[in-house]
């Protein structure tokens, strides 16, 4: 049976992002943290006007991660405070489509994936009302069990090649990108996909969830791995929200299953990798492993009965049901990911659907550890 259609960032208060910071600003040292608010603007063209604004050069910016450009979202970015006034001159900052919510000093630039999370407030549009219990049983689900940890469309580029550009110049067939960003960018891709066909494998065999001989399992509650010796055992921890399998995301330093488990990884990624040099590859991505399970945390939701119209008075609704759903999801895990396993999911102003998608908060597919240390 396929799923309910759902269309959703109709109106930009339809998508709704607030980061949550992996630490609080200390009030202290060489960088100011400022807490934003922008509407319908990607980061990086926030980051350039926040640069050219205060007179700064944009690498003195950092970020602990992307957001989506259509939606309401808030985030925290540092400034390096190497200018007189500077403090004063970004509180008032005068930005189209930006608001500064606060600004306060700390003792280190702002990193990619220094962030616990994501809070997300979700409306979905265009629902049959006579499948709308049927949606509302799924985000229950979802609520007790999680989702495929997939990674979504916003990993593979705007035309969902990146992959095979990578593996392209990866192999010698091309030449590589000039620019170290978009290189790392394309190699991303390949890791993100490789992670998807393992999981794709595992949902088919009914195995993500439940851990296998060999494989490298992480503690939900301390975040450390160790390799599954006993099935039995670790299916019972699983089951019971202690451990979970993990996937790979490639790369020289990843760890490696052993036995049932690494048998299947190596049979799956072989296309992925076949003929590339992962330890000469290693600046672009150490490679570390990412859960198979996706936990939702605070997930509610609230459906609506059926629409005279949409927002603005948006004629396409008529006759059809919304919900609003409010969750919470670590770094690196995006929202479609969740509404995708609900959803035959359509974002306003494209026309093609999203399937098996996953925020923009892209932290972990270089590292082995995901841990992030106050400074």
């Amino acid at each position: 049976m396929t799923l309910p259609q759902g269309t959703f960032k109709v109106a930009p208060q339809d998508f709704v992002v607030d980061e949550i910071p992996a630490y609080e600003p200390s009030g202290e040292g060489s960088h100011l943290y400022l807490h934003l608010r922008k509407t319908n603007r990607t980061t990086d063209q926030v980051v350039s006007d926040v640069a050219r604004a205060l007179g700064v050069e944009r690498r003195e910016i950092g970020v602990a991660g992307m957001k989506d450009k259509v939606g309401i979202t808030s985030q925290w970015i540092s400034v390096l405070a190497n200018k007189p006034d500077l403090d004063d001159r970004a509180r008032a900052l005068q930005i189209e489509g930006v608001e500064v919510l606060e600004a306060k000093r700390h003792g280190n630039k702002l990193k990619t994936g220094h962030l616990h999370g994501n809070r997300f407030e979700i409306v979905v549009r265009g629902i049959d009302p006579a499948r709308l219990s049927e949606v509302t049983a799924a985000f229950d689900r979802i609520a007790r069990d999680g989702v495929p940890n997939a990674f979504g469309f916003q990993r593979f580029g705007r035309d969902g090649d990146n992959v095979e550009r990578a593996r392209a110049w990866l192999t010698g067939k091309s030449r590589a990108p000039g620019d170290p960003k978009l290189r790392r960018l394309h190699f991303s891709a390949l890791q993100s996909a490789g992670f998807n066909a393992v999981l794709e494998q595992r949902v088919k065999d009914g195995t993500w969830t439940l851990p296998l001989l060999g494989d490298v399992l992480k503690k939900e509650e301390t975040g450390g791995i160790f390799v599954c010796t006993d099935v039995q055992l670790d299916r019972e921890r699983a089951a019971s929200g202690e451990v979970c399998p993990t996937g790979p995301i490639v790369g020289d330093k990843m760890r490696q299953p052993e036995a049932d488990a690494f048998d299947l990884e190596q049979r799956i990624l072989a296309p992925f990798i076949e003929g590339i040099d992962l330890h000469r590859a290693r600046t672009l991505g150490e490679g570390t492993r990412r859960p198979l399970r996706l936990r939702v945390s605070e997930l509610l939701h609230t459906p609506s009965t059926t629409q005279l119209n949409g927002p603005d008075g948006d004629p396409r609704f008529v006759g059809q049901s919304n919900i609003t759903v409010r969750f919470v999801l670590p770094k690196g895990a995006y929202a479609t990911t969740v509404l995708g396993s609900v959803f035959d999911l359509i974002e306003a102003g494209r026309e093609s659907r999203l399937t098996d998608s996953a925020d923009h908060s892209t932290a972990e597919t270089s590292t082995e550890s995901e841990r992030v240390e106050e400074q």
